[in-house]
């Protein structure tokens, strides 16, 4: 194939489904390929500059402000109060969010968790227990991660799965897409509700919410669907809800500090901060496609009797 690479991502290495895909092969420089495995230090947040911090400055502070709250909609209205109801987008004042971005760090839910940690989140036993046995699978090299049939990734796993995304902002709503089966959010902020809990039902990426304080977007989703936070990650369930401060802190990184509440399976909400870094595309040749994983026979992949995952029919035809 003339100009292009073949990505072979296998599931065990980056906490996605198995992909055959293909990109220009100068498209993805070494450093940033580099980055998908080791963290780096992230740059300061640029808070709003009228009033009180948004969210502290330091880790610490801002973990702590996720214990100061029983839950993440207490959360996120003490976010709202702080930046005084949030000021709507003007279309000369927009946040520049073009370009395609990636994900940086290990692949886990949690990018500064180590490998030889369980995990960083502090869980009920039910929970701790189911992971602990999963993970032992794991280690026999018996899994099966909910995407492997291409089921989407969900959220909030979504923050923390590799390949590109955009992120496009306009006044009244921002969308998020990934190329990771084709999925997209929609954040919407002209200051409507949660849909109204009759209508409302466990979705792949919830409803969400949100407002903007400058050029800081808050959000808040609800209504998601029980799944796992990544490969070998613990579970979540659908009562999850999810609080995000997203912030562009130089022409190259976007910063989105998330805290995530559930009675169910955290004993204490669970803080992470996601990087993304913008990839270089200067020709503009390096496009987001469409997947399908049909479209090659090669990505049917089966649950084995033993619970782990096997190609269907594979061949090299």
């Amino acid at each position: 194939m003339t100009g292009c690479r073949m990505k072979f991502v296998l599931a065990v290495a980056l906490g996605a489904s198995l992909h055959i895909g293909c990109t220009p092969d100068d498209a993805v420089p070494s450093d940033v390929r580099e980055e998908q495995t080791a963290p780096s230090a992230s740059p300061p947040v640029t808070e709003p500059a009228v009033g009180a911090p948004l969210v502290p400055a330091d880790r610490d502070g801002r973990v702590a402000l996720g214990l100061e709250h029983d839950s993440a909609w207490a959360l996120y209205q003490t976010l709202l109060d702080r930046a005084d109801g949030g000021t709507p987008l003007a279309p000369g004042d927009m946040p520049d969010w073009s370009g395609l971005w990636t994900r940086v760090g290990r692949p886990l839910y949690d990018p500064e968790q180590e490998f030889s940690e369980l995990t960083t989140a502090r869980l009920t036993p039910e929970t701790l227990a189911e992971l602990e046995q999963r993970r032992a699978l794991s280690a026999q090299g018996i899994e099966y991660d909910p995407i492997s049939d291409c089921s989407p990734p969900g959220f909030p796993r979504w923050l923390a799965i590799p390949f590109l995304r955009e992120l496009i902002v306009t006044p009244q709503q921002t969308w998020m897409t990934s190329e990771t089966v084709n999925n997209m959010r929609r954040i919407y902020t002209d200051g409507r509700d949660h849909t109204p809990e009759e209508d409302a039902y466990p979705l792949w990426y919830g409803d969400s919410i949100g407002f903007w304080t400058g050029h800081t977007l808050v959000v808040h989703t609800s209504q998601l669907r029980e799944n796992i936070f990544h490969r070998n990650d613990p579970r979540h369930s659908d009562q999850i809800e999810v609080v995000e401060v997203w912030n562009k802190v130089d022409d190259e990184t976007i910063l989105a500090d998330a805290w995530a509440y559930d009675p169910v399976a955290l004993l204490e909400p669970w803080y992470v901060r996601q990087t993304y870094r913008q990839v270089p595309n200067p020709d503009r040749r390096l496009r987001v496609t469409y997947w399908h994983c049909s479209e090659n026979p090669n990505n049917v992949v089966i649950r084995t009797d033993e619970g782990s995952s096997q190609f269907s029919d594979f061949t090299f035809d």
